[in-house]
């Protein structure tokens, strides 16, 4: 019997012989100055064009979305140039690949905003630490995050084009579509959350109100980029970084069905993959599933036989797999012919060139 993970599905503009996707993960590796995406950044993911879809590390929309030292933006000629020499690499291998836009709101420190404060949604103290390098002594390191300014209605309207352009500028870099980050405990998320969100005008207090950037900034999006080419990363279980928000859940499930009447290309779901995380529950699954029937892609700790399990039951149509893919570029092939999955460089995550991200060797070269 062939396993539901290695069946074929119709993703990203083409038909996929698989359902493994390549989650995003930062890595730290624009070159600087100006967060621009480099032929090393190219090599890396052409490495790993053999997943049913890429999906790139988050990347800025702004220069205000910045939280974290040395990521990639996508507001630049430069860094539009850059991207395309990824994009040509991984289409160059057979691949395809989504660009994840980016705002990361409070996630973030003054010294990537000339001194200036975070913006979010409101001006709430929460616990939270973004990793930047010192620029003393070029080491990288936590930093936690200080209490953000609240944004006033003019910006906000100003995040929401930066996010079209910036859809506009991933489909001139060559992307297949790009996926809206909503996940994590950044700006969409903060917007989504009471606890991160005491707004008092018409984009706060009321689910409804809540939902209002999100479901603004996808229609911009999908209007510019078509909805074929719009999905979004959504995060219902996060309690983590002052998110843990008792109507999370049904605002969730209510943005589903804004998402499904719209017809966006798909919604990826994170599950919260730390050792005590709250428990995605099937339940939810299944509520996820009766509001949303189009492609759902699931992330967070996955092997073969939960993914074969998510996938059997309808809860989800893909499976992202992050770390793995970092030390196995070939991860479908390993996954497909269950061979060991290589373990990666911890020490090498964030920032540093080639050494543990373009040197992990397939398993028949590294034979």
């Amino acid at each position: 019997m062939t396993s539901p993970l290695f069946t074929s599905i119709h993703i990203g503009g083409r038909e996929a012989s698989h359902r493994v996707v390549m989650a995003p993960m930062t890595r730290s590796r624009s070159t600087q100055p100006g967060d621009v995406p480099n032929a090393m950044n190219a090599r890396y993911y052409a490495q790993r064009a053999s997943a049913a879809l890429i999906i790139t590390e988050a990347t800025q929309v702004s220069p205000q979305g910045k939280g974290y030292s040395f990521t990639p933006g996508i507001y630049s000629r430069e860094q539009i140039a850059g991207w395309r020499l990824v994009t040509q690499a991984v289409h160059a291998e057979g691949g395809r690949i989504f660009a994840q836009l980016w705002h990361v709101g409070r996630m973030s420190h003054p010294d990537f905003h000339n001194g200036e404060l975070p913006v979010a949604p409101s001006a709430v103290a929460f616990e939270g630490k973004i990793w930047k390098v010192d620029p003393a002594t070029g080491t990288g390191g936590m930093a936690d995050c200080p209490t953000p300014r609240a944004l006033d209605r003019d910006e906000i309207r100003g995040i929401i084009a930066d996010f079209r352009r910036a859809a506009r500028n991933a489909i001139d870099a060559g992307f297949d579509g790009v996926e809206i980050h909503g996940a994590n405990g950044y700006l969409i998320d903060q917007f989504l959350r009471t606890t991160s969100n005491v707004r008092t005008d018409d984009y706060g207090g009321s689910r409804e109100n809540r939902l209002r950037f999100l479901k603004e900034l996808i229609s911009e999006v999908a209007a510019e980029v078509g909805a074929n080419r719009t999905a979004i990363r959504l995060a219902p279980f996060l309690t983590a970084r002052g998110m843990a928000c008792p109507d999370i859940l049904p605002t969730i499930l209510e943005a589903l069905e804004f998402l499904q009447a719209k017809q966006v290309a798909y919604v990826h779901l994170v599950e919260a993959d730390w050792d005590d995380a709250p428990q995605f529950t099937e339940e939810f699954r299944k509520e996820v599933r009766a509001r949303f029937s189009g492609s759902i892609i699931v992330a967070g700790k996955y092997d073969i036989g939960r993914a074969n399990w998510v996938l059997e039951r309808g809860y989800a149509d893909l499976v992202a797999f992050g770390r793995p893919f970092i030390a196995n570029p070939d991860l479908p092939a390993r996954l497909a012919q269950r061979l060991p999955i290589a373990n990666f460089d911890p020490a090498t995550l964030f920032g540093g060139e080639d050494h543990g991200y373009t040197d992990y060797q397939p398993r028949q070269q590294a034979a």
